[in-house]
């Protein structure tokens, strides 16, 4: 792993991202510290030993005092109040995220606070389960990790995002925020939707059919176990890239119907969907290409960062 950060880490945000980070960060002996709106929550990370608290000016306070990395880890519904807090306590403070969509955040931030150092990011980690007590330090051990990389991103910046997102544990996939939303629309946002009709048409009108249901349909519907506001929250943040996988897959859908019921086979998108599949295996399933004969800051770099990224290559520092 490259070297941690090497000022501390302020937290927005305690719920399973956001406390895993400050699990992760703060068991490797990086100073880092978190806010949470819910007592509760925060009462459960003090007693397990964490540095956390309710009062969001208290801790902006500090982030500002300390130079700290700040981290967007809340619902992306929550973000104004949270950007507006931070523009006022800590404006000078390197702003980044773990919200599943860019474009959006990136909106906000520059609406309502326009002077900031802003690069986004947003690791490819989670479960259906949400809160603290789902919190674990290992939870971004391998994933992938985007950091927003445009043509006028700041090459210390993305230097401090990209090593924090490092010190978790991660690979760094830099892109651009418009190429990653567009992504996770496709592989995280359009199989909640997915999931949720194949857990609905597969509860019938009676429990039979659950019963009987074994690994196709327990693997198929695990993200729809998610809380339904978070999953809200995520998939209407990211309406336009999601409304465009989401007709790609209906018409897929409908050609499919089509075909079984005029030929009577599903030929196409079977052997479609398998394609798809072994290629992700092959992928998934290989250790993780790094990006070569990149130089942060010099000339260039953020347009070779995002081409090599598109080759399925990642950042180790």
């Amino acid at each position: 792993m490259s070297a941690a950060p090497s000022r501390p880490v302020c937290i927005l945000g305690l719920g399973l991202i956001g406390g895993s980070l400050l699990r992760r960060l703060s068991d490797s002996g990086i100073r880092a510290f978190g806010y949470n709106r819910s007592t509760p929550t925060v009462d459960a990370a003090v007693t397990d030993g964490y540095r956390a608290s309710s009062v969001l000016p208290e801790v902006l306070a500090q982030a500002a005092a300390d130079d700290a990395i700040v981290v967007l880890a809340t619902p992306f519904t929550a973000l104004d109040t949270i950007i507006t807090a931070v523009r006022d306590t800590a404006p000078d403070c390197l702003l980044t995220d773990v919200v599943s969509v860019k474009e959006q955040v990136a909106e906000l931030v520059g609406r309502l606070h326009p002077g900031a150092r802003y690069v986004g990011g947003h690791p490819m980690a989670g479960t259906s389960q949400s809160g603290w007590a789902a919190t674990d330090p290992a939870l971004f051990d391998g994933a992938m990790w985007m950091v927003t990389t445009h043509d006028d991103t700041d090459a210390d910046d993305w230097l401090a995002v990209a090593g924090l997102a490092r010190a978790a544990g991660s690979y760094v996939v830099p892109a651009a925020n418009d190429a990653h939303d567009r992504a996770a629309a496709a592989i995280s946002h359009n199989p909640h939707l997915t999931a949720a009709v194949t857990a609905t048409v597969g509860a019938g009108e009676s429990d039979l059919a659950l019963r009987l249901a074994a690994g196709s349909f327990r693997d198929g519907t695990r993200v729809a176990g998610t809380a339904p506001d978070l999953q809200r929250a995520m998939l209407e943040a990211n309406s336009i890239a999601l409304l465009n996988t989401l007709s790609e897959t209906i018409d897929r859908l409908t050609a499919a119907r089509d075909a079984l019921r005029d030929n009577g086979d599903v030929a196409a998108i079977v052997d479609d969907g398998h394609r798809a599949r072994r290629k992700y295996e092959e992928i998934a399933g290989a250790a993780p290409t790094p990006i070569t004969d990149v130089r942060i800051g010099d000339t260039g770099w953020q347009q070779e960062l995002r081409r090599q990224a598109h080759l399925a290559r990642v950042w180790i520092g």
